[in-house]
């Protein structure tokens, strides 16, 4: 994946984005009467621009970070008298509050729509039937096995491995007891996993920190080719050789060996195999790299020997959904990934959750990437998510965001007269200190994940 592939992704990712944002405060705007002059996707130096009809400058802005609508304003500059009555400093508060607030809410109608596309076709897979249990972890303490079927997740419906995952998530930074509901055998059995400072540092996947996946396929542990200067061809491993043991722990599926290698970055680890029908002994060392988010992982360089499998019937299911059962489940996840949001912004200020899981450009660039090449399908999904991120961002109560502005607004409403300009300046001063802090931190990170 080259540069070239992520800027264009990200470029169709955030543009659109950012188009639809601007156009909620646009289009309401239009329609409570208020004079738009300037609509434009982006910053910056002007790259395109025309003349409407309609008399609104329409333009592309160099930096795609970000985009504007800017309104006849006495606060901004001189309206020409026949324009006034359509100022936007002219409307009533509630006028104001419906034009910001249209912004972000056009962007979370928009997630609705995308989840509402990704619901619709018919899809063949894994139900949430339990395919392997790791030793001492807190599944199997709980009392978890292999083909348990996960029904609910702290009381939620759970009938997906992803409806699994965001219910794991929610409970990120929580130490204490996380409760699964599990179908054996006609028996509906509940199981108490404890958890202390659940996926602080995002290390690990939820499933992983508790030690249960979903079914794997039955793929032998025998290497059928090694990538050349990567650890195992530098280290002694060949096609051919049957991995025996990791550490003196059995090894059985290839699966097993893809987690013990991802799990010790730069760790030495002892190799077991057998090559010619001879047992050897090799020290093993897997490269670290970083993936995607900047969290760490051990690779190998060496695929499995796969042959032509079928997964058991008692593990898949077919998953479609009516158009209105759709719709349904659009707005049910965008409400959930919303309060998630929110919920995540609350832990990472009180210390549950670390702030390095704050993602800025560069990290967002290189999912939109990693997602455009697993095809439509996980780039829709992953547009929602970020149009998710962006209403919800911008409802946040800082004074330079939507949100912000509709705090005045309604206080105006509430009061009668406008917020002094004095206390708007300083909340003005205060918002973009914070905003720019978030930025920083959020670069910071981006570069971190880099390194």
């Amino acid at each position: 994946m080259n540069i070239v592939f992520i800027v264009l992704a990200a470029i169709l990712l955030l543009g659109p984005l950012i188009a639809i944002h601007e156009f909620g405060h646009f289009w309401v705007a239009r329609r409570m009467g208020v004079k738009v002059l300037v609509y434009s996707i982006g910053f910056g130096p002007t790259l395109f621009k025309w003349h409407g009809k309609d008399g609104v400058r329409y333009q592309l802005a160099a930096i795609p970070l970000g985009g504007y609508v800017r309104m006849a304003d006495e606060r901004e500059g001189e309206v020409a008298a026949e324009d006034i009555p359509y100022a936007f400093n002219r409307q009533s508060a509630w006028k104001r509050i419906a034009i910001v607030a249209a912004g972000p809410l056009i962007n979370l109608l928009f997630a609705i729509l995308l989840f509402w596309i990704l619901f619709l076709p018919a899809s063949e897979q894994l139900n949430t039937r339990i395919g392997q249990i790791q030793p001492n972890s807190p599944a199997a303490q709980a009392g978890l096995q292999v083909g348990d079927k996960i029904t609910a997740v702290d009381g939620n419906d759970a009938l997906t491995w992803e409806n699994l995952n965001y219910a794991l998530v929610e409970r990120m930074g929580e130490t204490g007891t996380i409760q699964i509901t599990t179908q054996r055998n006609e028996q509906v059995l509940t199981h108490r996993l404890h958890i202390d400072h659940f996926m602080r540092d995002s290390s690990q996947s939820p499933m992983e920190q508790l030690g249960f996946f979903p079914y794997q396929p039955d793929i032998k542990p025998i290497i059928n080719e090694v990538t050349p200067h990567e650890a195992a061809a530098n280290q002694g491993l060949k096609a051919g050789d049957q991995i025996i043991q990791i550490n003196q722990q059995t090894v059985k599926q290839w699966v097993q060996v893809t987690q013990m290698v991802r799990s010790h970055p730069n760790q030495a680890l002892n190799f077991q195999v057998l090559r010619d029908g001879k047992p050897l002994q090799l020290k093993v060392v897997p490269n670290a790299k970083k993936d995607t988010v900047g969290t760490e992982y051990g690779f190998l360089g060496a695929s499995a020997k796969v042959e032509n499998y079928k997964i058991p019937t008692e593990y898949t299911q077919t998953v479609q959904y009516s158009p209105l059962t759709a719709l349904g489940m659009a707005v049910g996840k965008t409400w959930q990934l919303s309060v998630m949001t929110v919920k995540a912004m609350g832990k990472m200020i009180s210390g549950l959750i670390g702030l390095d899981n704050l993602s800025g450009p560069i990290t967002i660039a290189k999912v939109a990437g990693q997602s455009a090449e697993m095809g439509w399908q996980a780039f829709l999904s992953f547009m929602a998510l970020m149009s998710v991120s962006l209403g919800i961002l911008n409802l946040l109560p800082i004074p330079v965001l939507d949100g912000g502005h509709i705090v005045y607004y309604f206080i105006e409403a509430l009061r009668g007269k406008p917020v002094s300009e004095q206390i708007q300046m300083i909340g003005l001063r205060v918002g973009m200190v914070l905003l720019g802090a978030l930025m920083i931190l959020a670069l910071f990170n981006d570069f971190a994940r880099l390194i």
